[in-house]
């Protein structure tokens, strides 16, 4: 990948036929009038199924990420750096999917979290950062170094930490499907995660 200095500021319209009129109705006659209207709406307490948007895979976030992050013009401009946290904002989104772009210092990170349920995928568009998770089947921290260009997809139970210990800073881009609503945070202890605080989409 391209290295890329990072700005540092601290038909028409269609005429309906003609209705046709109703049809004359004979007394006594109990058969259903045709000229009712239809599509009423549900009557008082009948319960309505809302439209759910499907959620895009893992491997179609990876691909959002990979593709977004070969087109810098469209977020190096963007791109601020915070000494006190990680600097963020949310690049777009949609009923199925969002995507935000991301910049850490040396020493910045995430701590241990997970995704409130959300499939997500992210890269390392320009810098190094290091990931910590535990093996799901030995429950073993693992740590993998992600070097620019690498991508990272995953499902909606995976939990990790990614942080900057680089000696310079790095930027990210995330996509996550369905978009984030909540994201709970854990430490880690002798025993295992455990789960110490949950946020919400307001708070960010």
């Amino acid at each position: 990948m391209a290295n890329i200095p990072i700005p540092i500021p601290t038909r028409h319209a269609r005429t309906a036929p003609p209705a046709s009129p109703p049809t004359a109705r004979r007394p006594g006659d109990r058969s259903p009038d045709r000229s009712a209207p239809t599509g009423l709406p549900p009557a008082a307490g009948t319960p309505v199924t809302p439209a759910v948007t499907p959620a895009l895979t893992p491997a179609a976030l990876r691909t959002l990420v990979s593709e977004l992050a070969e087109r810098p013009e469209e977020w190096i401009g963007k791109v601020r750096l915070s000494v006190g946290d990680r600097w963020y904002e949310r690049l777009s989104g949609g009923p199925d999917h969002e995507i935000w772009l991301i910049s850490w210092l040396p020493g910045q990170s995430t701590g241990f979290h997970d995704h409130g349920g959300s499939r997500g995928a992210f890269t390392v568009a320009l810098g190094e950062l290091e990931e910590l998770s535990l093996g799901e089947a030995d429950g073993e921290l693992h740590s993998r170094r992600l070097p620019a260009g690498t991508v990272r997809a995953f499902g909606p139970a995976f939990l990790h930490d990614v942080r900057n210990t680089a000696g310079g800073p790095a930027v990210t881009i995330h996509a996550y499907s369905p978009p984030l609503s909540a994201m709970a945070r854990y430490e880690l202890r002798a025993s295992g995660l455990r789960r110490t605080a949950v946020e919400v989409a307001e708070q960010w």
